[in-house]
């Protein structure tokens, strides 16, 4: 399903301020336990599945930005708009100043980099005609 205008790194923005201002809930308590085959007990953290689920619905987010077209192009500024919203609150809110929101962020600057890069290829590959772009002469 193709979710045009909705930039889906606002889900765990949202899950973030959730926890940080709703709920009493820290980021590196620990959710489950996954017992590992060499006897060591991996903790998985609040954090870490915050970022797992974002890398996740930045890899959707990509997979959107191969489209091109007037939908596309909402869609990027929108993760742009979601971007700068999370800069400033990482700026600006003391709940925000930890690695994890640190690392979402960076998270949503590669959604905007690469959301960008990747409709700039396909939009020049989209109006190059048989090897030549139409309007070089």
């Amino acid at each position: 399903m193709y979710l045009v205008g909705f930039p889906l790194l606002l889900i765990p923005l949202a899950i973030y301020n959730m926890i940080a201002f709703l709920f009493d809930l820290g980021f590196a308590d620990t959710v489950f336990s996954i017992p590992m085959m060499s006897g060591a007990t991996l903790g998985v953290t609040t954090a870490d599945l915050l970022i797992i689920l974002s890398i996740l619905l930045l890899f959707v987010e990509i997979l959107k930005a191969t489209r091109f077209g007037v939908k596309s192009i909402v869609d990027h500024l929108l993760s742009f708009v979601v971007f700068v919203a999370a800069l400033l609150e990482f700026i600006m809110v003391q709940k925000a100043a930890t690695s994890t929101f640190l690392i979402f962020l960076v998270i949503c600057a590669v959604d905007v980099i690469g959301g960008f890069s990747i409709s700039i290829r396909a939009a020049s590959r989209d109006y190059t005609v048989d090897g030549h772009h139409p309007m070089a002469h």
